[in-house]
């Protein structure tokens, strides 16, 4: 099979399409022609050498979801059957022609989507279901700050958040990211460039806030939480170290918490699968969430694909795809 792999940690230009052995499904695995497979940030943390794929996973493909057909079946995946339509959560190895995974880490591809659409759906869905609405757990009625709004999280945690009734504020770095957000859902939009949240946000009262950039939007982060509220991390581009007071914390009984996903084991991921087929795929299906697709590249373009989003102009996912 057709497959990227990184040549050695570097830039984008180390991506090379290469032939590798198709691979061969575990018992309880099944392996899926892939037919699309989304870019995502720790892509390009391991093409750089700082983020290595959990044991198992391939470590030289990188790639964390997929859309595709059921080719093949374990021995003991009764799951789905070859032919199947699915898109699944990898712990790498999506950019090529053929992926395995557990049965229990697939989902249907939703009604009406085409696989490109199908496969922007993993990464993002699992981490804002978990981050959000699980570890912030995230009522109708609250306030919800996402930072990153126009990114593949963003876009996944405005869509879905307005789905189960909050009130969603979001910061974008251009006035075109931020009118996306508002078409998408978001109440209050914030362009970080010219606007301090902070200052508009001040009277507020946030319930919860979903973090990506860390740095010094933790204390600001921290001062915006009402009591009982909630600060939760999926990533800290800008720096993970801040200072706080832990009094504070205690006395607004706020709660500071974060999770990274590819690591997780196999019954985490499968439960996690089980609850987003209950509460969200209704929701996708329902037409309430939409796909917001920023470009399409052809497999032996992953270069570029890395490219764009290191550039962060885009808005929304980057997609590779074999069709």
């Amino acid at each position: 099979m057709k497959a990227i792999v990184i040549s050695q940690p570097g830039p984008p230009s180390v991506l090379e399409l290469q032939e590798k052995e198709t691979p061969t499904p575990h018992e309880g695995g099944v392996l899926i022609r892939v037919k699309a497979a989304g870019v995502n940030r720790p892509d390009i943390f391991q093409r750089k050498g700082n983020y290595p794929a959990p044991a198992g996973a391939p470590q030289d493909i990188p790639g964390l979801e997929v859309s595709g057909i059921i080719e093949r079946c374990g021995e003991a995946a009764s799951r789905w059957k070859p032919g199947d339509e699915v898109c699944a959560l990898l712990s790498g190895g999506g950019y090529a022609e053929f992926a395995v995974v557990s049965q229990d880490h697939c989902l249907p591809v939703p009604r009406g989507w085409s696989h490109q659409q199908a496969a922007s759906l993993p990464e993002t869905v699992f981490t804002v279901w978990h981050n959000v609405f699980q570890r912030g757990a995230l009522k109708s009625g609250e306030r919800i700050l996402i930072h990153g709004g126009s990114s593949g999280i963003g876009i996944t945690a405005i869509q879905l958040s307005k789905a189960f009734g909050a009130m969603v504020s979001i910061t974008a770095g251009s006035e075109e990211k931020c009118y996306t957000c508002k078409q998408l859902g978001a109440d209050v939009v914030i362009n970080y460039k010219t606007e301090d949240f902070e200052a508009v946000l001040k009277d507020q009262g946030l319930d919860v806030i979903l973090e990506m950039a860390g740095g010094d939007y933790i204390p600001k982060d921290l001062r915006l939480l009402k009591n009982d509220g909630r600060l939760v991390f999926i990533n800290a581009v800008k720096g993970g170290k801040a200072e706080f007071n832990a009094l504070d914390l205690m006395r607004r009984r706020l709660t500071v918490t974060g999770s990274t996903l590819r690591a997780r084991d196999h019954d985490f991921k499968a439960t996690l699968t089980e609850a987003i087929l209950k509460n969200v795929w209704p929701v996708i299906e329902s037409g309430k969430f939409k796909p917001v697709i920023s470009k399409i590249f052809p497999l032996s373009e992953a270069a570029a694909a890395h490219e764009l989003l290191e550039t962060s102009t885009h808005i929304g996912k980057v997609i590779l795809t074999n069709e």
